[in-house]
């Protein structure tokens, strides 16, 4: 391809209005948006195989190796927890037929993800947004060079280049860590089931896996180098911990992995997991664990560290995990640089914490696309974003956790309303009741004004009782807005509408009656 301009801040003219380098969730909103404007734009997409050979297709890591293989498997395991519970429910024989069929699920759930690469594919090719399969690589300013699977090469120019290439998994960097272990990326399509599995790490991801592989009846280990889910409230973070216990999932605490040998080959072969283990004398015990199958869950980082971005000025830092930093999705080092996603340290997310999650990543793409094209001037909100933890028992959040609530506005300012209760499908399950199983659900509420300010309910469902609350935190509710509004009995939900026990009180938190 011809140079057009020199290769300074500004070119002559560009072959594209807009390139984009990721094709995942914040990439493929972002390019489409800015095809609404009928701008002429570019989808680069490109995944390199994990150190076992998995690869995937367009849609980046929510479809392929994330929130919806995630989801589906958290649903496998719920079905196989219903089945404990019929019985209790006049089901004499599902109890006794629960089996379940690794492969099955497998072929299930990929057969529904490559119909959605499909249509991702046939959506761009609908609203002619170029889609390039190729890795492109930073040159100059304005211009990338494009590596196809085959090798070959091409250069193309962008006035404006987004970069949404999203995050990976990382390794210990330990002997026979990308040997012999694998991460979130090759469990959803694993062909062989995995048997026995450690899990090591104690992030989201590392519990949700845990969760749904102990829930279709695999034996699960998770080995914790300190505490569970760094970054959200910890009590609740306590009270999963504690449930998954319950239900017989093993967590090894204070422990740091050091090598894997493989003692068979075979799928699952058999593995031992070396670590050391601090006791609470301090002493610090070398021991091991055998197991089929090692997941490592220890966090992810950005895919940022081959696009040659030193070629632009910009430079990367392994502190913040190789993300690109920026103040409202613009680079603060190359102005005609953006980057969306789970790839960016954002300057206006509160208390500096990431929010890696999908809808953030397509709400800013598409905020992004409007600022640059139209008339727009609207910026991403990145306080009060929902989430959810999909554990075997589910963690919605809202808003400030009480640690941060604390540090922000100080512990005499804030008033926590909290209850645990029994949810009614469980009252009567007696295999619910041996485990002592329940629910918890607090409001942290700013006493000047009464506003909410944090939001979290641990319960089944949590998913969807925390998706309607949201839009009453983003309008400023408060807890006599809570308070007012009749709730639908019996839910879980309906126990946020009827907090009257405070934790200054020191009153018992258990709900009475039905």
């Amino acid at each position: 391809m011809k140079h057009q301009g020199v290769d300074n801040d500004t070119l002559d003219s560009y072959d594209y209005d807009l390139i984009v380098i990721g094709g995942g969730s914040g990439g493929l909103a972002c390019s489409k948006e800015a095809r609404s404007f009928d701008k002429k734009v570019c989808v680069l997409d490109f995944v390199k195989p994990t150190p076992i050979g998995t690869t995937w297709g367009l849609g980046g890591t929510c479809v392929n190796v994330g929130c919806i293989p995630k989801k589906l498997m958290h649903q496998a395991s719920l079905i196989g927890e219903y089945a404990n519970d019929s019985n209790d429910y006049g089901w004499s024989q599902l109890e006794k037929a629960r089996q379940h069929d690794w492969s099955k699920m497998i072929q299930s759930i990929q057969t529904y993800i490559r119909s959605l690469n499909f249509k991702y594919r046939t959506d761009l090719r609908s609203k002619d947004v170029v889609y390039e399969n190729a890795y492109g690589q930073f040159v100059s300013p304005h211009r990338l060079k494009l590596t196809d699977k085959k090798g070959q090469t091409k250069e193309i120019t962008g006035k404006y280049i987004v970069v949404a290439v999203g995050g990976r998994p990382k390794y210990p960097n330990i002997e026979g860590d990308t040997k012999y272990g694998i991460t979130s990326d090759d469990l959803f399509s694993l062909n062989y089931d995995p048997g026995k599995t450690i899990v090591v790490g104690a992030s989201y991801v590392a519990l949700e896996c845990a969760g749904f592989l102990h829930g279709i009846g695999r034996e699960v280990h998770i080995f914790v180098r300190s505490i569970l889910l760094r970054g959200f409230d910890q009590q609740m973070a306590s009270k999963i911990g504690d449930y998954m216990s319950s239900i017989g999932i093993q967590f090894h605490h204070q422990t740091i992995p050091t090598r894997i040998e493989c003692l068979e080959e075979g799928k699952p072969g058999k593995l031992r997991l070396y670590y050391r283990q601090t006791l609470e004398s301090g002493d610090i015990k070398e021991t091991y664990e055998d197991c089929n199958t090692i997941l490592f869950a220890i966090g992810r980082e950005a895919c940022t560290q081959d696009l040659n971005l030193d070629q632009i000025g910009i430079h990367l830092n392994p502190i913040n995990g190789f993300k690109i930093k920026t103040k409202e999705e613009q680079s603060i080092h190359v102005p005609w640089l953006h980057a969306i996603g789970d790839c960016i340290d954002e300057q206006t997310m509160p208390l500096g914490k990431p929010l890696e999650l999908t809808p953030v990543a397509i709400q800013t793409g598409q905020l992004l696309a409007r600022r640059l094209f139209s008339t727009s001037s609207i910026k991403m909100d990145y306080y009060n974003i929902p989430t959810t933890v999909f554990t075997p028992i589910e963690y919605g959040a809202i808003g400030y956790c009480e640690e941060d609530a604390i540090l922000q506005l100080g512990q005499d300012n804030i008033e926590v309303f909290h209850s645990e209760f029994i949810p009614l499908e469980w009252a009567i399950c007696h295999h619910r009741e041996e485990i002592k199983a329940k629910s918890y659900c607090k409001l942290i509420v700013e006493k000047k004004t009464g506003r909410v300010i944090g939001f979290h309910v641990l319960s089944p469902n949590s998913g969807e009782i925390t998706q309607g609350y949201a839009v009453a935190m983003r309008l400023g509710a408060t807890k006599n807005d809570f308070d007012m509004t009749v709730g639908i009995h019996p839910t879980c939900s309906e126990n946020l509408t009827t907090l009257s026990v405070t934790k200054s009180s020191g009153d018992s938190v258990e709900k009475e009656g039905c």
